[in-house]
């Protein structure tokens, strides 16, 4: 190890195992005992605070090898664990924790929260972390081959076929209105990937597919956002989920993906994006719409970012639903839970086009022709670059990585996110 540990971040994370394996399990405890273990933690937390603003790059140097290896965010909290075992918590305590409903959770993810701040916060680790997250999957390299031979993927949440030059997406969780998973997650990773390394794709489409959940049976749904039993029962994590998801596939559709096969003229393969949605798209899915080139919406549809009433800070949408609404509206979608729905006049500062539900097809197939031309994908890079800059966007996920963590762990989240789940979707 070339960076060592302060003795009194040790002793401080040494003392949080201690009082941890003392006391009852957290659900059990009693007003006194979380107070002292709360202290306890918050010391630490401070300590590698400080720690990590003096030696985030150091620490991200030895656990890459100086920049020559390339590691995920799930793989670079695991290093780092095992490297500097009072940094981050350990695999045996991640899993226990995982094993419990979200009330009941030690709150470990706050630590990997104050970790990734630092990493992603400094000039000269962040990049490289972000470069590591454009990286096609090893799930999606083991997959391209059939992809390319087929032209089809199934998976558990998205089904894809390729037909004449463009990759249509479907997403098909229909028992939970395309609420989204870390499997849902993975998938969508998986599909993102082998769209923009398959040569013969041009142009890609993400829409919802017909659901069976009883509300909605037989309709398009395009997404319910992030999947509130999910959250309740402690399946969904930051790591995992809400920061692979913002740096992986969302991120990819942004700015592509990274190859050693890309031409030699840029360091990633892009690709333009259509977006189709049906009924609505709430939180994660609005989410979603903020980074796509085209955005049709069926005339009876809407949108929301449920922020406030959820209780967490929803992914990206604060960095970018304002460049496309302004402050206003994006206070009122975001901090008051305003819909907005596709006919209204605000809508057409987020959907490009308002067609009745029976024209949808046509009005994919126009879009995907309009987006194919050799110029498209330059173009929308140089649009990509000067509406969304990478060190603006890296110093947003920063701070993300925390704040997130925090919400994941406060007391209204938990509460809500348990009601929301006893009402189902």
């Amino acid at each position: 190890m070339t960076v060592p540990l302060w003795p009194e971040l040790r002793q401080a994370a040494h003392r949080v195992d201690e009082l941890v394996a003392k006391l009852p399990e957290p659900g059990a405890r009693g007003p006194e005992e979380r107070a002292g273990l709360a202290a306890a933690k918050d010391t630490a937390r401070a300590l590698r605070t400080r720690y990590l603003r003096t030696h985030a790059d150091a620490v991200y140097d030895h656990l890459t090898s100086g920049g020559a290896d390339e590691l995920r965010i799930a793989e670079l909290v695991g290093a780092a664990a095992d490297a500097f075992p009072a940094l981050l918590p350990t695999a045996g305590q991640l899993a226990a924790d995982r094993a419990r409903r979200q009330a009941d959770k030690e709150g470990y993810e706050i630590d990997q929260g104050i970790f990734l701040r630092a990493v992603l916060g400094s000039p000269r680790s962040g990049p490289h972390l972000l470069d590591a997250m454009l990286r096609p999957t090893p799930r999606a390299l083991r997959l391209l081959p059939e992809f390319t031979r087929t032209g089809v993927l199934e998976t558990t949440s998205v089904r894809m076929e390729r037909r004449d030059g463009a990759a249509y997406l479907t997403m098909c969780r229909d028992d939970c209105l395309n609420a989204e998973d870390e499997q849902q997650v993975d998938d969508m990773e998986t599909a993102v990937d082998l769209a923009l390394l398959d040569p013969e794709v041009r142009v890609g489409v993400v829409r919802g597919g017909p659901m069976s959940h009883p509300r909605h049976r037989g309709r398009r749904v395009f997404s319910a956002g992030i999947n509130l039993k999910s959250l309740h029962a402690g399946a969904i994590s930051l790591v995992g989920f809400l920061l692979r998801r913002e740096l992986g596939y969302l991120h990819k559709l942004v700015r592509g993906v990274r190859t050693d096969t890309a031409p030699w003229h840029t360091p990633t393969v892009e690709k333009p994006w259509v977006a189709a949605v049906e009924t609505f798209a709430i939180g994660g899915g609005t989410q979603l719409l903020l980074v796509f080139d085209h955005v049709l919406a069926a005339s009876d549809a809407w949108l929301s970012l449920p922020a406030a009433r959820e209780g967490i800070v929803p992914g990206a949408a604060n960095f970018r639903l304002g460049r496309h609404t302004g402050p206003r509206i994006s206070r009122q979608v975001i901090l008051q839970g305003r819909r907005i729905r596709a006919t209204e006049p605000d809508a057409r500062l987020l959907i490009d086009e308002v067609v009745e539900p029976e024209e949808m097809d046509t009005a994919v197939a126009g879009a995907v022709a309009r987006l194919g031309g050799p110029a498209v994908v330059p173009n929308r890079r140089m649009l990509g670059g000067a509406e969304e800059p990478v060190e603006e966007f890296r110093r947003y996920m920063a701070e993300f990585a925390l704040q997130q963590a925090l919400r994941l762990y406060g007391e209204d989240v938990i509460g809500k996110v348990g009601r929301f789940a006893g009402r189902g979707a």
